[in-house]
């Protein structure tokens, strides 16, 4: 079953709603409101119940798209065919709260409805943070963020597979391969309304392609959020929520921060980007051993750069096409508006190393933003 064949649900029952309130919940309270909330891409619907009479005022309810629909992800995966029996947002949130990471808990899971009851982080996200209060926020909440993700990968990769899903998957050639052909399918077939691709130039796109797939996949890997982001990042008064992370899987480490660093949805500045990555390496080395370290490029500046922007170049690349797809398959325009902002991140890392020019080369013919 494709994510497209995903039934969209009814709104919840209210009557549903009143009955697990005063009766299936680690407390009780009482329903006043039920108020629909902009979702992301997914089949996923969510709203915030506002409450009284209860020892908090409002629950997120996660509405699943049918009740098998969890075992169809929004991400192409890797790795073993698994008979999956658990929903993964589920599995994955176990271990993360376990290691204390900010985490929405759960309240309730209402299986036969596909409902879940959770903790209400609010609607500002860091990216609506960020726009709304400048530098002031990027200043103090990316630091933030950067912590966060060193404590992610450290304390979960530290702990094996213990039944995560996560640990499962992984970024091998295979999909990254599949994420760059995406690219091609919708950044640039679709979007260029399925104009052909000269020869030439694909044939030469497609050996880049492969080459930094397979260099990729060749690293050692780490716990992956996969969407660690301004959009999946709640701020909660001093601390960031970590939300969307049941595509988890293992990947390089440097994925992760180019999803926060070279993020589709902000742009930062560079020497502050550098700054960044100096604290995620210190953190990182802070919690490793030595021979772990140099294992994963940390003590090697110039090759744990190199890492982190080709891992840059993919993920940029694969949302641009995701966008495309979003809107042409979903009827979703919203972040076509991204586009521009997430190409101009992969020209500048193309233009940094000699042994990308000709990708860039072939690449820019198809790509209205480069010419």
């Amino acid at each position: 079953m494709s994510p497209e064949a995903v039934s969209s649900p009814l709104s919840p029952d209210p009557v549903l709603l009143e009955t697990t309130l005063r009766t299936r919940l680690p407390f009780r309270a009482d329903l006043v409101n039920v108020a629909p909330l902009c979702g992301d891409a997914s089949n996923r619907r969510y709203y915030r119940l506002t409450l009284k009479n209860g020892p908090i005022l409002s629950l997120i309810l996660m509405q699943l798209a049918d009740p098998e629909g969890f075992k169809v992800s929004e991400e192409a995966v890797s790795g073993a065919v698994t008979d999956v029996r658990e929903l993964p947002f589920l599995n994955i949130l176990r271990p993360l709260a376990r290691a204390r990471i900010p985490v929405p808990a759960l309240h309730f899971y209402d299986e036969a409805a596909g409902l879940l009851y959770l903790e209400d982080f609010g609607d500002l996200t860091l990216f609506h943070a960020c726009s709304r209060d400048g530098g002031f926020a990027v200043r103090k909440y990316y630091p933030l963020a950067i912590d966060t993700l060193v404590r992610i990968q450290l304390q979960l990769t530290a702990c094996g597979a213990d039944g995560c899903q996560a640990f499962s998957h992984s970024f091998d050639t295979a999909l990254l391969t599949w994420e760059f052909e995406h690219f091609l399918e919708y950044g640039i077939w679709v979007r260029l309304d399925k104009k052909p691709i000269c020869a030439d130039d694909e044939r030469t796109i497609r050996k880049g392609f492969s080459t930094i797939a397979e260099w990729l996949a060749g690293q050692p890997r780490v716990f992956t959020h996969r969407d660690y982001h301004s959009r999946n990042l709640m701020v909660d008064g001093d601390r960031l929520g970590v939300i969307d992370f049941q595509d988890a899987l293992l990947g390089p480490v440097t994925y992760d921060l180019a999803s926060l660093l070279r993020d589709s949805y902000m742009a930062l500045d560079e020497a502050f980007v550098e700054e960044m990555i100096d604290r995620y390496v210190t953190g990182m080395c802070a919690g490793l051993e030595p021979d772990e370290r140099d294992r994963l490029l940390l003590t090697d500046r110039p090759a744990f750069r190199r890492l982190f922007d080709f891992t840059s170049i993919q993920r940029n690349l694969k949302a641009a096409g995701r966008f495309v797809y979003i809107d042409r398959v979903k009827g979703n325009p919203k972040f076509l508006a991204d586009i521009p902002r997430t190409l101009g991140y992969v020209r500048r890392n193309l233009e940094k190393y000699p042994e990308l020019e000709p990708l860039l080369l072939h690449l820019t013919p198809y790509i209205p933003e480069w010419r």
